[in-house]
């Protein structure tokens, strides 16, 4: 799952700009620019961004240190200590299944903003 995410441009673009507290965000649709079949253009969305929390800044984090090509293993541990904060489910290394660390990983970013 992380990996994946590693790899969603948009997100690692997003998670910078919030490390920034007041900036505002331009999100457009990239899907709804191509379809040209319609006539209309969906306007893109301006997001006005407060000060980042902890989970966001450890994903951001953790993002970064994957992009980085010198680092040999990247560990995910404050992220993890961060989902585990807003999940107590996780705590205690049992298995979950990844679709639950993703649901509960963006869910939590989200009740951040």
């Amino acid at each position: 799952v992380l990996q994946n995410l590693s790899q969603t441009p948009v997100l690692r673009e997003l998670l910078k700009e919030a490390r920034m507290p007041g900036t505002t965000v331009k999100i457009e649709s990239p899907e709804l620019s191509m379809l040209c079949c319609f006539s209309f253009k969906q306007e893109p969305q301006l997001i006005k961004l407060d000060q980042p929390c902890p989970l966001t800044l450890a994903m951001h984090q953790f993002l970064t240190e994957m992009q980085e090509t010198k680092k040999g293993v990247v560990t995910p541990k404050e992220l993890f200590a961060q989902v585990c904060k807003k999940a107590i489910r996780f705590k205690g290394y049992q298995q979950q299944d990844s679709h639950e660390l993703l649901r509960y990983l963006l869910d939590g970013m989200r009740s951040e903003e």
